[in-house]
């Protein structure tokens, strides 16, 4: 069974890393000693052993210990036998790119299925979705396919913004650009506002946290999610 934490970022504003969530990750991750890090989207400036041991200080919090999938000699396997699994934010073209590139992409999606307890943030939370289409992140990176994990049955648009009415700013919007990609797609996009997470447990998925989610659907009016909604009728 499907046990995943799906989160719009991983630090919120004047709050430490994971700390909004490690109230929730210490009951998520309760029967692991140990989880698996993926630091393969890492932001830029950092190295994937800098950036596991700025989730193993977090995780040690709740006497949780990480170790990096880099560390492995063989991603599959550390894949297969992790008693859970993380994956970081970053650049979501790179941390795809990264996942093929180590053909660990598709025993990542199996092991979760099989109900590996997994937690994304940001670019992590993106790769959940049917692909990677809504991601905020520039295209550093050609990667070989835009699918990704096939969790749940629609995009994750992760940091989702509002307009600024009181901007001056004449670009697009969020909801604009996801309106472009429904101009040529049918996957329903979910932007989830920052503190927001999804809780998904077999083929049950709950919107959790403080903010309502905004759920866009090809030639429909974009509409809110309040926090405790059952998205699991979404296809």
């Amino acid at each position: 069974m499907k046990n995943i934490i799906i989160a719009s970022t991983s630090t919120l504003h004047e709050s430490g890393y994971l700390e909004y969530l490690l109230p929730e990750l210490s009951v998520h991750f309760k029967n692991c000693k140990t989880i698996l890090f993926i630091p393969y989207a890492r932001p830029s400036g950092i190295t994937h052993e800098e950036y596991t041991e700025k989730a193993a200080l977090a995780f040690a919090k709740i006497n949780i210990a990480v170790k990096g999938i880099n560390e492995y000699e063989d991603p599959i396997d550390a894949l297969q036998n992790a008693e859970g699994i993380f994956t970081g934010g970053g650049n979501t073209f790179l941390l795809v790119t990264q996942l093929y590139k180590n053909n660990v992409i598709s025993t990542l999606s199996d092991v979760i299925k099989k109900g590996t307890p997994y937690l994304g943030t940001s670019a992590g939370s993106v790769i959940c979705g049917l692909s990677m289409q809504n991601t905020n992140d520039m295209p550093i990176i050609y990667p070989p396919s835009f699918q990704t994990l096939g969790l749940i049955p629609f995009n994750i648009n992760a940091h989702y913004l509002d307009p600024d009415t009181q901007s001056k700013h004449m670009g697009e919007t969020r909801e604009t650009r996801i309106k472009e990609f429904h101009s040529f797609n049918t996957i329903p996009v979910l932007g989830l506002r920052e503190g927001s997470w999804l809780d998904v447990k077999g083929e049950s998925i709950t919107l959790k946290g403080n903010l309502k989610a905004r759920l866009f659907k090809q030639n429909q009016i974009a509409i809110e999610i309040q926090t405790g909604s059952d998205l699991s009728y979404l296809k």
